[in-house]
């Protein structure tokens, strides 16, 4: 009997994603390439896609090379020093800045001030964060990726202290530093700066795994939000298995499953978890399951 193979409906592109991967596509259809500042998302198949397409990954030391030529800023935002550099070597660029991470730049730049304190959640070296760290000028910024790090932090309980977050990091680890935050500095500002699109997920994710025999998780090797979603799914879930292309599935993982389910991160094309359901069907079609 062939097993019943479903991809979770709130799996894939965020519309942060969509709108980047929209601009530059648009881009392309009318000129013959576009640089896009580092990786447009986090998924390895999706950026071969594009780069078929004329995209072409750069970084920031090429900047100064590529006068006249348009530049594409991912969902993920840059600081404001990418575009100054851009400005002065005459490079064009195309914003694709997702709108939640655009919001939380302008917070930071609001409260910049000299005796401000600020506690960041977040991944370091993050082009979120970098682009988020980029912001601050005058305050005192401390990133940290976990809860027990803030019991570390130098901070004075004297100073108005505020707590951001990387939009795409998870509820229940946002939730356990405000916790410890607040532990040390009960009038600490929280700023609740979770993507809702991203967070939202975790809830149907749980209830997608528990309902399936087994489920690949399909997301690229860079990608934080798959690894974060994955470790959502794998708990509610031990027959899990992260995979970045169809050729990565085991067989034997398989054996026995009358349900398997397929699931992605945010930066997960819809095209590449149909393309991993096809690759099981197939399999199973030989088989004469």
């Amino acid at each position: 009997m062939k097993p019943i193979i479903t991809i979770s409906e709130r799996s894939g592109f965020c519309f942060g994603v969509v709108y980047a991967v929209a601009m530059a596509e648009a881009y392309l259809e009318t000129h013959p390439h576009l640089y896009a500042l580092g990786d447009i998302v986090h998924n390895d198949e999706e950026v071969r896609r594009l780069e078929a397409k004329g995209l072409r990954i750069i970084r920031h030391e090429d900047l100064p090379q590529l006068r006249g030529e348009t530049v594409l800023i991912r969902a993920h935002g840059e600081p404001p020093e990418t575009y100054q550099q851009a400005r002065a070597n005459g490079v064009h660029l195309l914003d694709a800045s997702c709108p939640v991470v655009l919001k939380l730049q302008n917070r930071l730049r609001e409260i910049d001030r000299p005796e401000v304190q600020i506690v960041l959640l977040g991944q370091l070296g993050h082009p979120e964060v970098l682009g988020l760290v980029g912001q601050i000028q005058q305050a005192t910024l401390f990133v940290v990726g976990m809860p027990q790090e803030v019991d570390k932090l130098p901070l004075d309980s004297s100073r108005p202290t505020y707590l951001f977050s990387q939009t795409t990091k998870a509820p229940a680890l946002f939730a356990e530093v405000v916790q410890r935050l607040l532990a040390r500095i009960p009038h600490a500002i929280i700023a609740d700066t979770l993507c809702r699109q991203v967070s939202n997920r975790e809830p149907h994710l749980i209830e997608f795994a528990k309902s399936q025999d087994v489920v690949l998780f399909v997301a690229g090797k860079k990608s934080s939000n798959g690894k974060s979603l994955f470790s959502v799914c794998v708990a509610a879930n031990p027959r899990s298995y992260y995979i970045s292309a169809p050729e990565e599935v085991q067989w034997e993982w398989l054996e026995g499953a009358q349900r398997i389910g397929i699931a992605g991160a945010t930066s997960t094309p819809q095209w590449l978890m149909e393309k991993v359901k096809a690759y099981i069907e197939a399999y199973y079609a030989r088989v004469g399951a």
